[in-house]
């Protein structure tokens, strides 16, 4: 079993166990778990660059999304491209470093793996709340919605998302207490704007279908498609969940490790497992944009099948 490690806070404890990582021998067991493990993240890898790369071009074709909307949604697929085109191969290399003992190569590939994932990662949350904000704008807003939420000012605040994720993450390398305050304020403040976003809007929608039961006050003419919306939001609400999900037991299991005097390559094995839960759900999104995405779908199959057709008569003319 790796050495045991006593240390002080939990930036301190994490960046130790990366360090022993990239410095010990790991007992049998816990290399083969690490073996499986870039196994795993090589296909998750590749599905995260076939179906993301599907869904953009979806998304390309689908005009019948509102634009600012469309962006956000391109912007996360975007950043779920960039995980298994980057960060994942760069993860299976780390892994691959420790299994056959190449430390030089570890430590490279570990500073590289965390900045990438780090940055990404935040452009993600940041887009998962601002897709929330869009939404609850939608309704507030009624028909001055187009007016106000434009394509230029969504192209904006996409831009601050990646100067804001990209800027804490380049100075972990110097100082990376940096990093950890911009995650221990930005990841619970981009959650709770999501939370009260989408409670806000659960509670309208609740209370206008209160008013049509009641017959209280008639939907005025061009007034919002309540039906459309409710469809809307609860895509976006099934993409969030689904990132709370697989960012949750790393967010727990660091806490542990944070708290926790000692380590054992059992922990630490376990730390990399929920970290490539968060990688999983690269993969994942694109499922979830078909499934609930009708004009995703239709769009992802039409293009399917033009592939298909044009590789059958590439096949047959030669």
């Amino acid at each position: 079993m790796m050495a045991t490690t006593n240390s002080t806070g939990g930036g301190m404890q994490t960046k130790t166990i990366q360090e022993d990582l990239c410095s010990l021998s790991l007992e049998r067991g816990s290399q083969k778990h690490l073996f499986y493990l870039l196994v795993v993240n090589i296909f998750l890898s590749i599905g995260a660059v076939l179906g993301n790369s599907l869904i953009l071009v979806a998304f390309r074709k689908e005009s019948s999304l509102h634009p600012p909307s469309k962006l956000l949604y391109r912007c996360l697929a975007t950043t779920d491209l960039m995980v298994g085109v980057v960060s994942q191969p760069l993860a299976t290399t780390y892994y691959m470093s420790i299994v056959y003992e190449h430390w030089s190569i570890c430590r490279y590939a570990r500073y590289a793996a965390f900045m990438t994932s780090y940055a990404l990662c935040g452009v993600s949350l940041s887009t998962m709340m601002a897709i929330s904000m869009d939404r609850l704008l939608a309704l507030l807003l009624g028909l001055r919605y187009r007016q106000i939420v434009t394509l230029k000012r969504t192209f904006f605040c996409v831009g601050i998302f990646w100067v804001v994720s990209s800027v804490p993450t380049s100075s972990f390398i110097f100082d990376d207490r940096i990093a950890l305050w911009y995650s221990s304020l930005g990841v619970p403040f981009c959650l709770v704007i999501s939370i009260v976003s989408y409670t806000k809007i659960f509670h309208s929608l609740s209370r206008h279908q209160a008013q049509v039961k009641n017959q209280q006050q008639p939907s005025p003419p061009n007034a919002l498609n309540i039906a459309r919306y409710r469809k809307a939001v609860h895509s976006a609400l099934w993409v969030q969940l689904a990132l709370v999900v697989c960012y949750l037991p790393f967010v727990i299991v660091d806490i542990v490790i944070s708290h926790s005097k000692t380590h054992s390559s059992h922990l630490t094995i376990t730390r990399e497992i929920s970290f490539s839960l968060i990688y999983f759900n690269s993969t994942l999104n694109p499922f979830l944009y078909c499934w609930k995405i009708s004009e995703v779908r239709q769009s992802v199959k039409h293009t399917i099948r033009q592939a298909l057709c044009c590789s059958w008569m590439n096949s047959w003319m030669n």
